[in-house]
């Protein structure tokens, strides 16, 4: 990945996290072996309050990066949900392709101005599975979710100053959905789709997004080696063909395609509210799983290929060997 001799590798706050921005540079060759049992038994001596980095929730710095999320959230809200309902109110014959295509820019976009502030989330996917691989803490993940649910609330309530009343009814702010109420030949139907196809699709579509985009964001290595704008552009385009595909495979009227992004479902679910609650759960369950799974994933790799020698300290095996008071 370049003829660097050189490999740069950040802790949490200078990869995803946003933090300080703090970049350590570590030479390629072998290291010392007492250096390494040294910082291998440093790790391992890490308390849980360290662990779950509880120091967060009383960093000014943390919390200004939230607000990075929150207003990144609101923005990526808006701009969702206004290219949901103008490609579909416009008079073309692929909606679906041109609403994945504008989604990529737009995504790309806002990714390349948060990152800076925050690390450029503005997902509680990314967050939660950062807070899992221990990139970031679990504390400063709590925090940005928060800030990314109320951002997300704020970009429903600005979209639904602007609409019209019909605009809102007819497309529910652009919220997610797996069903809605159709006229039937005999009275009122429900279309979409099952409870089961929308869960798996939210699971499926979680984890290829992790696995074939910020797979390359999650490894600095990579993130050097491509490029911010360029791993950035692929998040983008990852999410478009998802997004693509997530509407056209199933071809359901009342799907609203995969979330893969609970905070930018909850926001219109909370303004708008009626159905947007029905099958709410599964764009947050959905999503964990697909987490959970990827960070199953990085435990079974080559850690060589991943985390470096030792990991992260935030870890959630970590974490998990901290409570019980383990130094295996």
């Amino acid at each position: 990945m370049g003829s660097n001799n050189n490999v740069v590798f950040g802790d949490e706050e200078s990869q995803l996290s946003g933090g300080n921005n703090r970049v350590q540079p570590c030479n390629s060759t072998p290291r010392n072996r007492n250096t390494i049992d040294d910082e291998g038994k440093k790790q391992t001596s890490l308390s849980l309050s360290q662990r779950l980095g509880i120091p967060d929730f009383f960093s000014l710095d943390v919390w200004r990066a939230s607000m990075g999320e929150l207003l990144g959230s609101a923005v990526l809200v808006f701009m969702l949900d206004t290219i949901v309902i103008s490609t579909f109110e416009s008079d073309t014959k692929m909606p679906n392709l041109i609403m994945s295509i504008v989604i990529a820019i737009v995504i790309t976009i806002l990714l390349l101005a948060v990152v800076p502030v925050s690390g450029g989330h503005i997902n509680p996917v990314i967050s939660f599975s950062a807070a899992l691989v221990g990139i970031i803490s679990m504390s400063r993940a709590i925090i940005y979710i928060v800030a990314q649910c109320l951002g997300a609330t704020l970009g429903a309530l600005a979209l639904k100053a602007v609409v019209s009343s019909t605009i809102e009814e007819t497309f529910s702010l652009g919220g997610c959905t797996i069903t809605v109420i159709g006229p039937g030949p005999n009275g009122p139907i429900t279309v979409g789709l099952e409870t089961a196809q929308a869960l798996w699709l939210e699971i499926f579509c979680t984890f290829v997004f992790l696995f074939a985009s910020i797979w390359m964001a999650y490894d600095h290595r990579q993130a050097k080696a491509l490029g911010h704008v360029t791993v950035l552009s692929i998040v983008g385009l990852v999410l478009g063909l998802l997004v693509f595909i997530s509407t056209t495979v199933t071809a359901k009227k009342g799907y609203a395609g995969a979330g893969m992004n609970p905070a930018r479902c909850l926001g219109p679910a909370i303004v708008r509210g009626g159905h947007l609650w029905d099958g709410h759960w599964i764009f947050w369950v959905g999503p964990t799983i697909g987490c959970v799974a990827f960070y199953v994933y990085t435990k079974i790799i080559p850690p060589k290929h991943f985390l470096a020698e030792y990991g992260y300290k935030h870890d959630f095996v970590g974490v998990v060997k901290a409570l019980f008071g383990s130094n295996v």
